[in-house]
């Protein structure tokens, strides 16, 4: 029978759960490795069970330890809202906000938001770290971040999240980009282009598993094709620079075309569906004041033109 867990252990399986290695969770709560796996081991000792698996880039969670970190975070979470609670009472609690978000938001809209709440409090300790989806929730649900910046792409599916509420911001329409000399693009149809009459191109596109890869495959899937994807890349920079050059075309959304150049380019709709990332801010059930603002000015700047470019 499992005894009662203690706070402190859990808290660190979770840092090393998010760090994705000990040395790394050692460095952000201050102890040394060998203190950290000390407790780790304290806590399999505890549970009758391995939490862990050290691999050579760092560890993994077992099934037993992703149940409990996920247990983890509500916890640890609920523990820091409850000492902000107190605070608050007190009037002594500080103004903070931790942002995530990944790339593209974070250079199109999350600037001016931020810089919108810089002026109504000047003394708050604002920050923001790289997230790439579909990580993140987790820091939202323990309290390392107050706010999460993310999408979802279609063909993902969507994983609940208790205890955490997610909003859409604004639709990001996925845009075939095809070279500029592409026999295609000299003819386009003004009602876009039709996936299936791609089926013997070359595809740029992120690796197997990455969402717009599995978008790419589950819209090709719909009209009978399936795309042969020679060039990988995360980066819609690099995709771009890629179809460019002559070497594949791509889906790539709206908002990374918009400041790239296009000279050589073509941007097309495709004919028969309209498909658009989501992107959505994900927050606590019980978000800050500041938090509340911080997406108030999100949904602002979502709104501007900038943000819909």
């Amino acid at each position: 029978m499992v005894g009662e867990l203690d706070v402190n252990r859990l808290r660190v399986l979770m840092e090393v759960a998010h760090a994705g290695s000990i040395a790394e969770a050692a460095r952000t709560l201050s102890f040394t490795p060998s203190a950290l796996s000390q407790q780790i081991s304290k806590l399999e000792a505890e549970l009758g069970a391995r939490l862990l698996e050290r691999r050579p880039n760092g560890v993994a969670l077992t099934p037993v330890g992703a149940v409990l970190v996920e247990h983890a975070e509500r916890v640890i979470g609920e523990l820091r809202q409850a000492r902000a609670a107190v605070e608050a009472a007190m009037g002594a609690q500080p103004l903070r906000l931790a942002v995530g978000s990944f790339a593209t938001a974070a250079q199109v809209l999350v600037p001016t938001a931020l810089a919108a709440l810089r002026r109504r409090y000047p003394r708050a300790e604002l920050s923001l770290v790289d997230i790439e989806p579909p990580n993140g929730y987790g820091l939202v649900m323990s309290g390392d971040l107050d706010v999460l910046i993310t999408h979802r792409y279609p063909g993902m599916t969507s994983t609940p999240h208790p205890g955490l509420d997610r909003r859409p911001l604004l639709d990001d329409p996925l845009r075939l980009v095809l070279p500029a000399g592409h026999p295609l693009a000299q003819d386009a149809p003004s009602g876009g282009i039709g996936l299936d009459r791609l089926a013997d191109e070359t595809w740029i596109s992120g690796a197997p598993g990455i969402p717009n890869r599995v978008c790419l495959e589950t819209l090709a899937r719909h009209v009978g094709i399936e795309p042969r994807v020679a060039y990988e890349s995360a980066d819609y920079h690099v995709i771009l620079a890629l179809v460019g050059a002559g070497l594949g075309v791509a889906l790539v959304p709206e908002s990374m075309i918009g400041s790239a150049d296009r000279s050589g380019i073509s941007v097309h709709g495709l004919r028969g569906t309209a498909p658009a990332r989501e992107i959505c801010i994900v927050q606590r059930r019980r978000p800050t004041a500041l938090a509340r603002e911080f997406a108030a000015f999100l949904h602002t700047a979502a709104d501007a033109p900038a943000g819909r470019s």
